[in-house]
């Protein structure tokens, strides 16, 4: 049996080595970007009206001017105009190009125009008012979008103003949920009153989903032959093998050496934790393998305090170590460390994190109460309310 922090160790040094592909933009949104990409051009392009309003000759205004005789009218997707007469102006539109011989936008909100003419209702502006420099976000050749970052809308947005149609991105592993079990229904069965309904699969893959990622799911009986056979055929197509129940000590618990006939080396089986404590993990040349308990519990924080943060390691991004402060004393005797589920609340900026234990790794229905675990330390026993501990989120 390893520690926590053993595990962690352990896992996180087996990464994942994503292949690179290229995809449509449309279809980029949620992957992790493989590939620098820079500026094709100034941003913005050239200097932009910022205020629908009028742009007038700074120096105009300052030796006293007032009132402007409108010229014409400069719209976005124009070519730029020039002021003929420095005290004149001409009506602009947000996203405009700023017309030639004018350096300030004033807004129509400080303006009076009538019979053609407009007066500035306002004491005084500043030189470039109401307008965006050109270069001022980003200059051309420069970079605007390093390797390694989570593609959001927001970066669409952004590789489709350089012309990105086709984007590099760090390809997913394929992969494969697998519940096992011989008590366990397809969940448009009704239960016989040994059995229960496979739910387990469906949250892990639900979990991945949120990740933008996407899975298979599978179902294999507790018989070793049955398991050994479907595994290889599985195998053959897929590189994330993902296993719910069958890991611990138990006769019919055929999983992990299943896993070793087939040629998976076993890295550690049992992590001196709680909830999830028979968790198993290993991997071949081509393929990686978490072999979870079956209880709903452990499946759960085992996936969000191991297989996420080593699928998000794999794909080259930072790990986000989130903390919370116990709002209550709590207390644990065995010396493992313990995963408490807990009800977040932000006080003050401050997330307090308020125990709500359930009843025991099978109680799932408590998950739909919390926001995710803390992680008390197997060092001590009592957990003062004040203390601050590791905070691991599947909800916020």
């Amino acid at each position: 049996m390893v520690s926590v922090e053993e595990a962690d160790s352990i896992i996180l040094g087996n990464l994942f080595k994503p292949k690179i592909i290229t995809v449509q933009l449309e279809q980029a949104v949620g992957h992790v970007l493989a590939e620098g990409v820079t500026a094709d051009r100034d941003f913005p392009p050239f200097n932009r009206v910022a205020m629908d309003g009028i742009a007038i000759s700074f120096q105009s205004f300052q030796s006293g001017l007032r009132s402007f005789n409108l010229e014409g009218i400069q719209a976005a997707g124009m070519p730029q105009q020039k002021l003929q007469r420095s005290d004149n102006a001409i009506e602009v539109m947000t996203g405009a190009m700023v017309p030639g011989e004018t350096d300030s936008v004033i807004r129509y909100e400080d303006l009076e125009i009538k019979n053609g003419s407009a007066t500035i209702l306002i004491d005084s502006i500043e030189m470039n008012e109401n307008i965006h420099p050109q270069g001022q976000d980003c200059k051309k050749g420069a970079l605007l979008l390093p390797t390694y970052i989570k593609i959001s809308p927001a970066e669409v947005a952004l590789l489709a103003a350089v012309g990105k149609s086709k984007v590099a991105i760090f390809d997913i592993p394929k992969t494969a949920i697998i519940s096992t079990g011989d008590e366990l229904v397809g969940i448009d069965e009704y239960p016989l009153p040994w059995q229960i309904r496979r739910s387990n699969s469906y949250a892990l893959q639900a979990a991945l989903r949120q990740m933008d990622h996407s899975a298979d799911l599978f179902h294999l009986s507790d018989d070793k032959d049955v398991l050994v056979k479907e595994l290889k055929k599985i195998f053959d197509s897929y590189e994330l093998i993902i296993l719910s129940g069958g890991a611990s000590k138990g006769k019919y618990d055929f999983v992990p050496g299943s896993l070793e006939q087939l040629g998976i080396q076993k890295l550690f089986h049992q992590v001196s934790q709680k909830p999830g404590k028979p968790i198993w993990f290993g991997k071949s040349a081509t393929h990686t393998v978490f072999a979870l308990p079956g209880n709903p519990v452990s499946t759960y924080l085992c996936f969000y305090r191991y297989i996420k943060p080593w699928l998000e390691k794999s794909m080259g991004l930072n790990l986000e170590n989130k903390s919370a402060i116990l709002a209550q004393d709590f207390q644990f005797n065995p010396a493992l460390t313990y995963f408490l589920q807990v009800k977040i609340l932000n006080e003050n900026g401050k997330l307090m994190a308020f125990p709500m234990a359930g009843g025991g790794s099978g109680d799932f229905a408590n998950l739909k109460e919390v926001d995710g675990f803390i992680e008390l330390s197997k060092s001590k026993s009592v957990f003062k309310s004040g203390e601050i501990f590791p905070f691991h989120a599947f909800r916020i």
